[in-house]
């Protein structure tokens, strides 16, 4: 698939918390290897509330807890950042959906 090998950089400001090497794409996700740089420690409890609200089914409650990470992360596929993404990171996974529109204007 044509995201296969891509490398998606997640940014926190100038700070590097972690790339996502893409090896699956189903849409609209895609999946790949996460490796944390150790700026990662300081967002890591934010995907780990975010992704327990989702498996609890707490949508409200995830709305405001990944509101968080929206607000302060960045993720940047190889031709630059993207609008808006929903990204959920655990046991060195992540997996991902993205637009170049925020999802509202979709």
């Amino acid at each position: 698939m044509g995201f296969v090998g891509e490398v998606w950089r997640l940014m926190r400001q100038e700070e590097l918390p972690g790339e996502i090497v893409i090896d699956e794409s189903e849409f609209p996700w895609l999946h790949g290897r996460f490796a944390p740089a150790p700026t990662f420690g300081a967002v890591k409890p934010w995907f780990d509330e975010s992704l327990a609200l989702v498996e609890a089914e707490e949508f409200e409650r995830f709305d405001d807890s990944y509101d968080r990470i929206a607000a302060a992360l960045t993720l940047l596929a190889p031709s630059g950042p993207v609008a808006e993404f929903l990204l959920h990171i655990s046991d060195g996974r992540a997996w991902f959906r993205w637009s170049d529109e925020p999802f509202d204007a979709v």
